[in-house]
């Protein structure tokens, strides 16, 4: 798959086969955060995996889904929810940009990830001070996201962002995700 084809097919999943995500793509998650570029080469983040079904089953309720829908559609159901997630945490000591660097890693991995068939769901809607007791963090390390991961079990697709759509993902007859995105002469400018 190109790199292209990657960006189009790489979207948010959210509902999920219960079937374990492999360790060699565990690997490569980890491994494209430690290639990730950073600023100032700081490589000041550090990630905590959790993929013992005990611990993904207590970090699932601290977590929230799919904030456009109303939670019967947008949530996970018992049997579709991650196998694995992964905390992304920030060096609080190191100084500089820690979101660039965070923004960067995330695409490495969620990539990375996907190169595999494996989806993701980037997370910033979770209950910080639970999740942070719940992992064990501590200064001067912060949690800035969670990542969820798994083999998906619904398709999603871009679709023209229209007046009548907004920005707003929804679900379709199928339940897959339909995401507006807007038009590239909307976002580019060419001089």
């Amino acid at each position: 798959m190109s790199v292209m084809e990657s960006l189009v097919t790489r979207r948010t999943y959210r509902r999920f086969a219960q079937k374990p995500v492999p360790q060699d793509v565990v690997d490569d998650i980890v491994e494209a955060v430690r290639l990730s570029s950073c600023g100032a080469n700081r490589q000041a983040l550090r990630l905590v995996v959790v993929q013992s079904p005990e611990m993904v089953a207590k970090v699932q309720p601290l977590v929230k889904w799919a904030a456009y829908l109303p939670p019967e559609q947008g949530m996970p159901k018992a049997d579709e929810t991650p196998t694995l997630y992964v905390a992304v945490l920030q060096d609080s000591s190191a100084p500089g940009d820690l979101s660039t660097d965070t923004g960067i890693a995330l695409a490495n991995m969620t990539l990375a990830a996907w190169d595999k068939e494996v989806g993701s769901c980037i997370m910033g809607a979770i209950n910080k001070p639970a999740l942070t007791e719940l992992l064990g963090i501590e200064e001067p390390l912060k949690l800035a996201c969670m990542v969820a991961f798994g083999y998906p079990i619904h398709k999603a697709h871009i679709v023209p962002l229209t007046a009548d759509t907004g920005v707003k993902y929804y679900l379709d007859e199928n339940r897959d995700y339909c995401v507006p995105k807007r038009s590239r002469g909307e976002i580019a400018r060419w001089l």
